[in-house]
């Protein structure tokens, strides 16, 4: 299951605060088309992932300033870190699930 981060703190505790492996973040917006088409892939992902990564999602209208602090300047992003630390490049736009899953593998 995917869970909304619904302030800074508990993005700082459950993602950067993360030391038990992998966490997915998705950035997003209600009224982003692209955010409702990886929507699915991201649950899914979560579904099939429960032993090697957590997932989150963080609506960029009622948290603008984090959406600030990590360069969100588009929607759909999905942002992955290991063990609370930024790991990667953003995923930005609408990517298959085998996209992600390769880099949940690499990490795990």
């Amino acid at each position: 299951m995917v869970h909304i981060i619904e302030s800074r703190e508990e993005f700082e505790l459950k993602v950067l605060g993360s030391d038990t492996g992998v966490v997915l973040v998705d950035f997003f917006a209600d009224w982003c088309g692209p955010c409702k088409v990886i929507a699915p892939v991201i649950e899914e992902l979560s579904v099939e992932n429960t032993d090697k990564a957590t997932i989150y999602k963080v609506d960029v209208d009622e948290l603008p300033e984090l959406a600030s602090q990590y360069d969100i300047f588009s929607i759909p992003t999905v942002l992955i870190f290991h063990n609370g630390v930024l790991s990667g490049e953003p995923f930005t736009g609408v990517f298959e699930q085998h996209d992600y899953q390769q880099v949940i593998d690499t990490l795990v």
